[in-house]
């Protein structure tokens, strides 16, 4: 069971090393999307690499579904592999809680030292647990029974009657268990310094690039230290957000520290659209702006200016 997990483990270790290595020696070919976040591309020199991060996670629960179905068939205890989520706010870990607690055993790290108002920070914490005291209750009732509900028989996700999402229709593993959270530091003071000199960057540029870094190191730190399997982040989810950026660093941090980055690019099968429909349905406080100042001051002058 656990050496069916750790193997794969070291493979996408090696695997994920190597694409590094290659988007690194070709940076200057690279042809990614900023704004966007699609997948990298890089072509030249004989060298045409195309990265479909949703495709890899794909892959990479396949091979734990099917390592779960073996310890099943040979009656041995099932360990779901252990999930550390960076996670930015509600409304984004609305779609990636729902269709990642049926592979993994979840925990939300909760740390944005960009949110730079303490008001906000504190309120997009609350809707954070609240989110994840509402899922968790629809597993489990008061007394740690579970209730029987299952995600893929939900309503509010789908995209028209025969347009459900391919994801969460698929069944729940009977080893489903609660999802965890953990609040990071609020230390905004790291973030100002990770900015200083680009307070006039626009969004998508290299401050973004900083903050993506300081929030993913932290949380490669924490998966590290507590022993998780993996470690992602909601942030791909967001069509503003650049995704190969992200796993780009996130398998670095990866690397230097001994736990594998999950890939993801989770705006990929309807996520995006999902998680609006999900915040809908759990009346999530939706903000408008990422969360920094920066980011709040130029939300503002685009509405002076409609």
């Amino acid at each position: 069971m656990f050496s069916c997990i750790g193997l794969h483990n070291m493979d996408f270790l090696k695997e994920a090393g190597s694409a590094r290595k290659v988007s690194q020696r070709e940076k200057m070919l690279s042809g990614t999307n900023e704004v966007t976040g699609e997948n990298s591309s890089i072509e030249g020199r004989g060298v045409n690499i195309v990265r479909n991060y949703q495709k890899e996670l794909d892959k990479i629960i396949e091979k734990i579904s099917a390592c779960r179905k073996t310890d099943e068939g040979e009656g041995k205890a099932v360990r779901m592999p252990r999930l550390l989520l960076h996670a930015c706010c509600a409304p984004c870990s609305s779609y990636c809680l729902e269709y990642l607690r049926q592979y993994f055993d979840l925990t939300v790290f909760y740390y944005n030292p960009n949110i730079t108002q303490d008001e906000e920070y504190s309120k997009r914490m609350e809707e954070e647990k609240r989110l994840i005291e509402t899922l968790n209750a629809q597993v489990y009732d008061d007394s740690g029974q579970r209730t029987g509900e299952d995600a893929s028989e939900r309503t509010g996700i789908s995209g028209g009657k025969d347009e459900k999402s391919s994801i969460l229709q698929e069944q729940m593993p009977d080893g489903y268990v609660r999802i965890k959270m953990i609040e990071g530091v609020y230390e905004p003071n790291r973030f100002y310094e990770i900015a200083k000199g680009l307070e006039q960057c626009p969004e998508g540029g290299e401050r973004c690039f900083r903050c993506y870094e300081m929030r993913l190191r932290e949380s490669a730190k924490v998966a590290a230290k507590q022993h998780f399997d993996y470690f992602t982040t909601t942030l791909t989810i967001s069509p503003l957000k650049n995704a190969a950026k992200l796993n780009e660093i996130g398998e670095r941090l990866g690397e230097e520290y001994g736990v594998a980055f999950l890939p993801s690019d989770f705006k990929k099968k309807n996520g995006y659209k999902c998680s609006i429909e999900l915040s809908k349905e759990y009346h999530l406080y939706r903000q408008d702006y990422c969360g920094c100042v920066y980011s709040r001051m130029e939300r503002e002058r685009q509405k002076g200016q409609s």
